[in-house]
Order: structure tokens, then sequence, then C-alpha cells
């Protein structure tokens, strides 16, 4: 898949976690106070919380909810979280991984079987689409923050392994253990990134058409949209000019 339709889907992606903004705050509160909970409350010494508060911060969280969240973790009554992941497939035979933090693991499987289901897709055991999928470290810069030489000298020195530029940006990935120290060595070079998180990349994508995409969307509109769920990814992949009909 050609760096710019990458790039188109990942742009899509986020474009509709931020229209509902309140509730990708929320998921992001949940990930800081897991995280803070797992390990020290001090981001400079737990690479997770560093993480999730660079996330955070990326989409304009506020600093008073991000230090609520922090403390929430270190009261008593703090909610315990587990941390599932669903795997199945969607419209079209596009592999799906969903990640999601509960308290109730019956009402979230329940939750997601379900989606699924009415959105036409199957949902599977544990492992079942996971093998076509590299759980790695993803760093997105503006074009703005150099060019594809610049960057990609400043992404080698960092000890990434991969870099996609284009006309939109720079995608830079990393593997999964050390996400934290390249994104911080970048943060030197090329200044604070747009979105710094681990994410699930695809060994193969399947390409739909536009009606394809239209059904693989509501799937994944409907999923995020559950309040467990913290994150979805699909291996798709759709050209430009249906993205911009979608």
């Amino acid at each position: 898949m050609a760096g710019h339709s990458k790039w188109a889907n990942i742009q899509h992606r986020k474009g509709r976690q931020d229209a509902a903004r309140s509730k990708l705050f929320s998921k992001l509160s949940k990930e800081i106070t897991v995280a803070a909970k797992m390990g020290d409350p001090d981001p400079d010494k737990n690479p997770r919380l560093r993480l999730a508060v660079k996330e955070a911060k990326a989409v304009s969280v506020p600093k008073d909810v991000i230090d609520r969240a922090i403390k929430k973790s270190q009261a008593g009554d703090a909610e315990n979280y587990d941390e599932i992941r669903y795997e199945g497939y969607g419209p079209g035979g596009v592999a799906v991984i969903v990640e999601a933090m509960t308290d109730n693991r019956n009402r979230t499987a329940s939750n997601v079987r379900s989606t699924f289901t009415k959105c036409g897709g199957n949902l599977g055991e544990t492992g079942s689409v996971g093998f076509m999928f590299d759980r790695m470290g993803q760093i997105v810069y503006p074009a703005s923050a150099g060019d594809e030489d610049t960057v990609m000298d400043a992404a080698i020195m960092a000890g990434a392994s991969d870099v996609e530029s284009s006309d939109d940006g720079h995608v830079i990935w990393t593997d999964f253990e050390d996400l934290a120290d390249v994104s911080s060595a970048l943060e030197e070079t090329l200044g604070d990134s747009l979105s710094t998180k681990l994410v699930w990349k695809p060994q193969t994508t399947t390409e739909l058409d536009l009606e394809g995409m239209q059904r693989l969307m509501k799937l994944l509109d409907a999923l995020e949209d559950d309040d467990d769920v913290q994150s979805v990814t699909a291996n798709f992949e759709a050209s430009d000019e249906v993205m911009d009909q979608l």
C-alpha cells in the first residue's frame, strides 16, 4: 500500500475519533489511570504512562484532566480494569482487532460480539487474526517537521525501524519495546509529534470499494462508540478516491 494511502487511512480514522472528542478524552483518561496504577504515577519513571500522557496532550486533553486521571489511580476506590483483546472479521473479510479496558468482562464480550454480528462481521477466538499484524510503535509527524531525508536521518539516529513519508507527513515505525526511547530521541531533533502510540500494523491489507468501506466503517464506528473499547484496528486499504467519498 502506498504511503499516501496509509496516511489517508490513518487520518481518516483519527478524524472520526476527533469528532467524538469527549469520548476520546474519556478513553485516554482511562489509559492514563490504568498506566499510573500499574506502575509509577510519575511519567518520567513509567514509560507506558509517559506515552499515554503524551498522546493525550497531542489531542489537547487539558492538563487538569490528565492530573486528575493520575490522581485517580492512587485513590483507594479506583476502579480495577481488565485489558482484553478481541479478534474477528468484518465485512469483506477484513481482519479486526479490538482492544478494551473493562470492569465487567461479560458485558464487554457480549457488546462486542453483538456489534460484530449486527454489522456483518464475525467475532473469532483470540489469535484468529492477530498473526496478521505486528505490534509496533507508531510516531506521526507533520510534513513541516522536515523533508524526507531529514526525517529519515533523525529516525535512523533515534533507532527507528522504518519511515514512510509523503506530502502529508511522516509515519515513523519502531519495535514496540523501543517506542518510548525513540520518541524521546526524536523530540530532541524534530520537536513534538502529532501522535505517539503502540498500534497493530497489518502485514497485508484487503482493498475495499466504496460499498465495502461504508459497511466496514459502520462496524468500526459502532465498536469505537463502546465505552469499554480503547482502540480498533483493521487491515483495510482503500484508494484516495474511495476515502474522499466517505
